[in-house]
């Protein structure tokens, strides 16, 4: 009875603090090629009516907030300016994408130190002046950062969420809409876990319009389904390694799967997705920040979904966690 009342006040007041808050703005923290990919994607999407641009080269925030104005003759009015700290007080949603870049070679967990570092200085400043944002962290390691976001900021845990696994579960539709010829927005299915190399696909829940993904691989002349999802599952966690290797960097899938967040955000929409969030006992985790699908809205993260898992599935989802306990054991927050 404690804890669902506890649960109840916690909802109550994250609603009241959303209030608080203007809903039309939000500030994003980093104008490197996630951060101003992001901006540009808000900008086009027209979910808000004010855009603050913060970085800590000044020229560059506002550098990128005077290309990305001169293009608003050409879409939704709003207005989009560089920024400080001070100017994050009334947002309602704060999107975090500062840090060092993942290099080729480079795991997103070998970013750890140096970026909780950057995190240090720019969590505290943005917890000073606002006390009732949502916090929406892009920088990498995401599950690491979302859950040092958390605890640097004293914020309830329903108002930190990562970036987590939407792009990957969108590599892994892409993917197999192509092979199976078939609109990848049909396909439902989710990687969780890490996002990085421990993560997973829950092949078991997996499936195209309702037909269970074997069935509809067969009914395409598929049979082999290890054999494949061995290989999906490979090359959807070496995507960004792939592009890293390519271009150097990974910044327009991500920007277009934030600005799917934050419309849920925004918008309300009570969406399913494999956010970054606090687990606290589901599947026997506690204390730690994974991708799990949750239910998405105007106060977060207002549900972490413990979706059905095979053993298989639930073992690989155990030694995802245990990667990340032994990070976040390492750091001293």
């Amino acid at each position: 009875y404690n804890i669902e009342r506890e649960r109840k006040w916690a909802y109550w007041f994250s609603k009241e603090a959303c209030r608080l808050n203007n809903i039309q703005k939000a500030a994003v923290i980093g104008c490197g090629f996630v951060g101003s990919s992001i901006a540009f994607t808000l900008m086009q999407s027209g979910i808000f009516s004010e855009l603050v641009l913060i970085d800590a080269n000044r020229d560059k925030a506002e550098g990128e907030a005077m290309d990305l104005s001169h293009g608003l003759p050409f879409t939704h009015p709003m207005d989009i300016r560089a920024g400080d700290y001070d100017d994050v007080a009334d947002c309602a949603l704060v999107i975090v994408t500062a840090g060092a870049g993942q290099k080729p070679g480079e795991t997103r967990l070998d970013l750890v130190h140096k970026n909780v570092a950057i995190f240090r200085s720019i969590i505290p400043e943005i917890a000073r002046r606002n006390r009732d944002a949502i916090l929406l962290i892009v920088s990498n390691p995401v599950d690491v950062l979302t859950w040092a976001a958390w605890k640097l900021s004293g914020y309830p845990a329903n108002r930190v969420l990562g970036s987590g696994t939407v792009l990957d579960t969108a590599r892994l539709k892409y993917l197999l809409g192509e092979r199976l010829g078939v609109d990848s927005r049909s396909v439902h299915a989710f990687i969780i876990g890490e996002h990085g190399d421990s993560e997973l696909a829950v092949w078991s829940g997996a499936n195209v319009s309702g037909i269970s993904l074997d069935h509809f691989c067969e009914l395409r002349g598929y049979y082999e389904h290890d054999k494949a999802d061995e290989w999906l599952q490979r090359e959807v966690r070496d995507s960004a390694y792939e592009i890293i290797r390519r271009k150097g960097a990974t910044y327009y899938g991500v920007a277009m799967a934030v600005e799917r967040i934050v419309r849920a955000i925004v918008r309300d929409e009570h969406s399913v997705l494999p956010v970054s969030n606090l687990l606290q006992g589901q599947y026997g985790i506690d204390g730690l920040c994974m991708s799990i699908p949750a239910v998405v809205g105007r106060n977060g993260v207002e549900d972490t979904l413990e979706i059905p898992l095979s053993p298989a599935e639930r073992e690989a989802l155990r030694d995802s966690a245990a990667t990340l306990r032994d990070v976040v054991d390492s750091l001293e927050l």
